[in-house]
């Protein structure tokens, strides 16, 4: 059995921010897409996993000891802040 996941869309004007997922690929189909990156997630020299959300104007966090925990902890920090724009 598959997990439900629970997508944020932001929406103003003719405009729809979200964070990228496959399954939202049928919007592209009613205007331009664009995508852009809000962050990175990346691995330290000393271990670990860094989130860089410096291009939508937030903080780096981390390190976290597993990617999956780096992701999840960018994921909350994007839809806590709204899903900014990367600047």
């Amino acid at each position: 059995m598959s997990a439900m996941k629970t997508i944020q869309l932001r929406l103003r004007g003719d405009t729809i921010r979200h964070i990228y997922h496959d399954g939202l690929l049928a919007l592209a189909e009613h205007g331009q897409a664009v995508t852009a990156r809000a962050s990175h997630v990346e691995p330290c020299q000393a271990g670990g996993w860094m989130v860089d959300l410096t291009p939508v104007g937030g903080p780096s966090m981390g390190p976290y000891p597993r990617r999956d925990a780096a992701l999840a902890a960018e994921v909350e920090w994007l839809n806590a802040h709204k899903i900014p724009s990367p600047r």
